[in-house]
């Protein structure tokens, strides 16, 4: 997978998953501090000595109550948007976030995923939904990302040529 890139200098590095299920949908759920368009893809934030898979598989534990999952296609590049003002949760040491993006299937059952039940929730619920929805659910100033991701990943839905 690739790794080359760096992520862009005063930007949070960050994962993101776009988890698939067996009929091509995508896991969304509902955060519990927003009111407007609460809905996102897992996501999180890069330990230090961590590499973006390790980051992402354990943030999909964090989040959803399971990592019974395998990577099936990485975004090529770090994405990245800026937060806006109202959104000053790192005190100025970010302008934003850069991410690095990872498609995976699904290996378990629905009950595995438990977004309430984390030990740090930050979903109230959660729901598969038709991928080229996903941007529309999304928070305005993360929308490109979410459409970039959607652009890469789309590919996988497509069906195999003969």
């Amino acid at each position: 997978m690739p790794q080359t890139e760096l992520p862009a200098p005063n930007y949070r590095p960050c994962v993101g998953i776009m988890l698939l299920n067996d009929l091509g949908q995508v896991l969304v759920a509902k955060r519990v501090d927003l009111v407007e368009k609460a809905w996102q893809m897992p996501q999180g934030g890069i330990d230090a000595g961590e590499t973006p898979v390790d980051a992402a598989m354990r943030e999909l534990e964090e989040e959803i109550g399971t990592a019974n999952a395998e990577i099936i296609a990485e975004h090529p590049r770090w994405l990245q948007y800026d937060l806006p003002g109202e959104f000053t949760r790192w005190k100025g040491r970010y302008r934003g976030q850069t991410q690095r993006w990872f498609a995976m299937r699904f290996k378990g059952d629905e009950s595995e995923i438990r977004p309430q039940l984390v030990k740090k929730p930050e979903f109230s619920e959660w729901k598969w939904v038709p991928m080229d929805t996903v941007p529309d659910l999304i928070i305005e100033f993360k929308r490109e990302v979410y459409e970039q991701v959607v652009a890469e990943f789309s590919r996988l839905l497509a069906p195999p040529s003969r």
